[in-house]
């Protein structure tokens, strides 16, 4: 099934909420946007660019945006300290245990806590909502099946034996601390109310339709509107077990443009701008009123390639468009504040990153990128498309591409798309270069390995959406080989030197060009407190006035 994103009025006939939290919703709105009026006390509002959300079902949603907001309202077994985005932390399971083999791991999760209908949450729960992951085979997915879980399996292999233990079983010894990171702190082991779900499936689809619209987890928050490119609230949860968050509501308008998301801020309408430009967030360095808050985050910003057919196929061509970016004077320029060169597919910060120097060995350089072309059989160049989505930085770093290759004979013809429609281009394999952002849930190099660079199943009817290396058609039996390798490896310094000799193979041949690491950044104004972030979660329940 692919993330299509229904037009406006189809979108909004879908997503219609229940008159009071319809009335709820605009009195917020209204309060937030008269003239200098400030954002009410017990709400926290920001401005951000969500015309990605197509879905809140756990099982398919791959955008940062519906990730982060899911993070809020749905609590997975373990979560990332806070404090140290390495390190996992109990969040609803309490504890866990390691069976000798590494082979088993029994978690206990909380008892008596409640979901917002009001039903007690079990590890049976978080089982059925496990399973129901693999069986409707969306590319989340993936996160289970890598790791040996198959629909033919995955009732044996994740169990609740009662209803406050889970008990999950691997087929090989994989990394501890790895699966902890990417399974129990990922939302596939979201507490899932099942009863409810269940009772709102449509025609088999284990409550795919209905999930578009609800979050029915346990959290902090729960869903309670979601208008299609106009807004979400969040509303506090009264039955959340852990501490209850200090702000009642989470209001997030849809405001595409940086320069109003800078005026709606500077007016007080919003307490959060999310996708302010360089030059905005330098001006707003100097302000009484305003903090600017920022984290590097495992996000890399690369332009991918479909292998498929033309000129992208051949590996040379792909490595010559890697010396046709200026990564230096974006870095400056375009990408201040909001990303770092970067052209390893391995975040810094990950365990088995090359350094800095190391993961970056690219320049700008126009001879080198004609004289590829040359060796790949393209002396003249060759005429492609370019895609890319409505962040502040996509048309400029297109543009700055498009100028240079133009200098080479390559004739790049751009065209800007809403980021839901850019997302459901590339996943359906419906482009020939794009340009977007991808970010891993783990802080160990295997997160992007087994993502940028691993491609189980080639085939289009595969349809392994949340696979980025699927989406270019890009299959190397040899890389898959060593990928696996590395994961395996016992031994730390081998399995680091493994990941180094995978990194600079990818670099020179892999299916997109990766160019810059993200930061997370925003412009806060200084009335909200505790606004509290790492590279991987943003809370939102710390947030107080």
């Amino acid at each position: 099934m692919s993330d299509h994103c229904p037009s406006v009025p189809t979108a909004r006939r879908l997503r219609r909420r229940p008159l009071t939290r319809l009335g709820l919703a605009c009195c917020l709105v209204l309060a937030s946007t008269a003239s200098n009026a400030a954002t009410p006390k017990t709400a926290l509002v920001m401005g951000w660019n969500i015309d990605a959300i197509s879905t809140f079902d756990p099982a398919q949603v791959g955008e940062v945006v519906t990730g982060e907001l899911l993070q809020n309202t749905c609590d997975s077994l373990a979560d990332f300290d806070p404090a140290d985005e390495r390190k996992v932390i109990p969040m609803f399971a309490e504890s866990w245990t390691v069976s000798p083999d590494r082979k088993t791991i029994t978690f206990k999760v909380r008892k008596g806590a409640k979901f917002p209908s009001g039903n007690i949450a079990t590890a049976q729960d978080v089982a059925l909502g496990m399973q129901r992951f693999v069986k409707l085979g969306f590319g989340n997915s993936t996160t289970l099946t890598e790791y040996g879980f198959s629909k033919d399996n995955v009732e044996q292999r994740i169990v609740a034996p009662d209803d406050t233990t889970l008990v999950l079983t691997f087929d090989k010894a994989y990394p501890t601390t790895l699966v902890l990171q990417a399974i129990a702190a990922n939302r596939v082991t979201a507490a899932m109310d099942m009863k409810t779900i269940m009772a709102n499936q449509q025609n088999g689809d284990l409550g795919n339709k209905y999930l578009a619209t609800h979050t029915e987890c346990i959290g902090p928050y729960r869903l309670a509107q979601w208008n299609a490119g106009e807004s979400v609230l969040l509303q506090a949860n009264e039955n959340y077990w852990g501490q209850k968050p200090a702000l009642k509501r989470v209001l997030i308008k849809h405001v595409s443009e940086s320069g109003t998301q800078r005026l709606m801020l500077g007016q007080g309408d919003v307490d959060v701008a999310r996708d302010l430009t360089p030059e905005d967030l330098k001006d707003l360095e100097s302000s009484k009123d305003i903090s600017i808050a920022k984290v590097l985050r495992p996000q890399l910003y690369f332009w991918t390639f479909n292998l498929s057919e033309g000129p992208f196929a051949n590996e040379k061509v792909r490595l010559a468009m890697r010396y046709l970016v200026d990564y230096e004077g974006l870095g400056k320029t375009v990408m201040a504040n909001l990303g770092m060169p970067r052209a390893s597919f391995v975040q810094l910060g990950a365990v088995g990153a090359l350094d800095e120097e190391q993961g970056q060995p690219f320049k700008l350089d126009l001879d080198k990128a004609k004289a590829l072309l040359t060796e790949a059989g393209y002396p003249d160049g060759f005429a492609a498309k370019l895609i890319f989505g409505t962040l502040p930085h996509a048309a400029p770093i297109a543009q700055s591409v498009q100028q240079n290759a133009a200098k080479i004979g390559v004739n790049l013809t751009l065209e800007r798309m809403a980021n839901a429609q850019l997302f459901a281009r590339v996943r359906g394999r419906e482009f020939q270069s794009a340009m977007q952002a991808w970010q891993t849930s783990v802080p160990d190099a295997h997160g992007n390995a087994s993502r940028l660079v691993y491609n189980p199943d080639n085939r289009p009817e595969a349809k392994l959406t949340q696979i980025p290396s699927w989406r270019t058609g890009f299959q190397s039996k040899e890389l898959n080989e060593k990928v696996d390798a590395a994961l395996l490896e016992p031994d730390a310094a081998k399995r680091d030197a493994l990941y180094a000799e995978l990194q600079k193979e990818v670099m020179a041949k892999g299916p997109m060009a990766i160019m810059f690491q993200m930061y997370n950044t925003a412009a806060v104004r200084n009335d909200l407190k505790n606004w509290t972030w790492n590279g991987f979660r943003t809370y939102y329940a710390p947030a107080a006035k």
